[in-house]
Order: C-alpha cells, then structure tokens, then sequence
C-alpha cells in the first residue's frame, strides 16, 4: 500500500462560517495502479489533490503514505518526505524559464544533497527517457507545449518517487500534445509507475485503470477497467 486515507475531511473558514469542502474521504492507493480522480470546477479534487501531495493538512482524519502516519509532522519533515515519495505534474508544466530542460528536471535533486555531475546524469537518462535526449539544453521558450509538458514529467520521476501525482496534465495542451502525454503516462505506468491523475475531462479519465468521482466534497468509485 502507498497511500491510505481514512475518514478525511476539510473545512475553511469563510469570515466566522465553517465551510466543509471534503467529507469523509476514503481512499487507497497500491503499487502499480492508475487512478483518476475526475469531477467539475469546485467540486474538491484540487483541495483533494494537496492533501495527497502533502501541500496541505487535513481538518480530520488519517493519511498514510509509505507506511508513514503523517499526523503531527512538522513542515520540514513533511516537505522531506514529500520530495522523497511524491512527483508533481502540473497543468502549466511549471517549468523555470532561465534554466534548461536539464537543468530543471535536476532540481529536486539538490534539496536531496546529489552532486552537480551525478543529478546532471540523472535528469539526462530521464529526459532520454521521456524521448526529450536531444533538447538538453533547450529552454522552455524554446520547447513546444508538449515538450514543455514532458519535461515537467521527467522532472517529476527523477527522484523514483513511489508516487506520480499529476494535476490536468493536458489542459493547456492542443489535442495531438495531450494525446502524447497521455501515452507516455501509460507507458510509465505499465514500467510500474503509481499514477494518481486529477481531471475534469472524462477523455483524459478514461486513460486511467481505475475512476473516482469526486462531488461535493464526497468520492466514490466510477469505473473499473
């Protein structure tokens, strides 16, 4: 098991009005599977997204990631423990626009300690990986938006997180661009790659092995396949 969730829920405050935004959130995660989580513009996926991705603590509940209780840890160990175990995919790719390709997928090594040569070496067998070995030293204004995007996925698994967790990975991309990050997720995913994916789009949905649905602030199991 990677990731447990029991009985998760998340209020915010709005002036003195408590407003629940999760209720009761349940969910597992094992090695090896392709979720989606999939449900419209403010239904809790994003706010469901953050708690998994240790960006966010809940208001109730327990989560378990790698057999790790995060309850009680303070920012520091949980931000360790993040870039350990959890690669991020964002919608935007986020990539930093004055380093290279390169450059940016090597970046989560330095807050592990990993030598300038050796993070270098990783994060060029990894970009090879995601069929980028030509671009090295190309900047993100100088890639296309699917480029730019597997980047940001290279980025990602450099590190071998237990986790890929991706959010609207293809929102800003045209249809031929998104169709190949859809692939190259698949292909992860079939090397063995946990992916948990948040989206409003059931084209993109439906690429996953397992579908949840999120609704006002309550899951349940949409499909299987």
């Amino acid at each position: 098991m990677i990731l447990e969730l029991r009985d998760i829920c998340k209020d915010y405050m709005r002036g003195k009005m408590v407003v629940p935004v999760l209720k009761d959130i349940d969910l597992t995660v094992s090695e090896g599977e392709y979720i989606a989580i999939m449900g419209p513009s403010g239904s809790g996926k994003t706010t469901l997204m953050n708690l998994i991705g240790c960006l966010d603590r809940p208001t109730s509940g327990t989560r378990i990631l790698r057999g790790e209780d995060l309850a009680g840890m303070d920012d520091n160990r949980m931000a360790d423990l993040r870039n350990r175990e959890i690669g991020f995919v964002f919608q935007n790719a986020e990539l930093l626009p004055g380093l290279s390709a390169v450059e940016n997928v090597a970046l989560p090594l330095v807050y592990r300690g990993i030598k300038k040569t050796q993070r270098r070496e990783m994060a060029k067998a990894m970009l090879e990986r995601v069929g980028l070995g030509d671009r090295l030293e190309f900047k993100p204004n100088q890639l296309s938006g699917g480029q730019c995007q597997r980047v940001a996925i290279a980025r990602a698994m450099v590190g071998s997180p237990s986790l890929l967790l991706a959010d609207e990975p293809t929102g800003a991309l045209d249809t031929q661009s998104g169709q190949q990050v859809m692939e190259l997720f698949r292909q992860l995913n079939e090397e063995g790659v946990t992916i948990i994916m948040i989206t409003h789009a059931p084209e993109v949905a439906c690429c996953a092995k397992k579908t949840y649905l999120i609704r006002d602030g309550q899951i349940q199991i949409g499909g299987q396949r």
